[in-house]
């Protein structure tokens, strides 16, 4: 989207995901660019309750930023 910054999405992708500034950074860019990136491989609970917190802290922030969970 045109509206979430790309520092809240790293910001997302270092504290829910776990990943390190670099990988953050690297994800951030492939979803800029492609409109899509995978954060990880997890359980369904798990990723789960990623997307449920990525999502709660975007609507905090007031930012239409999208995270969804696919079968691998």
């Amino acid at each position: 989207d045109d509206y979430t910054t790309m520092e809240f999405v790293v910001k997302v992708l270092q504290t829910i995901f776990y990943k390190n500034k670099e990988q953050a950074h690297s994800i951030m860019m492939l979803v800029h660019e492609t409109g899509v990136g995978l954060c990880g491989i997890y359980s369904y609970e798990i990723a789960e309750t990623k997307v449920t917190k990525t999502i709660n802290l975007a609507e905090q922030y007031e930012y239409p930023l999208k995270c969804t969970m696919e079968p691998s």
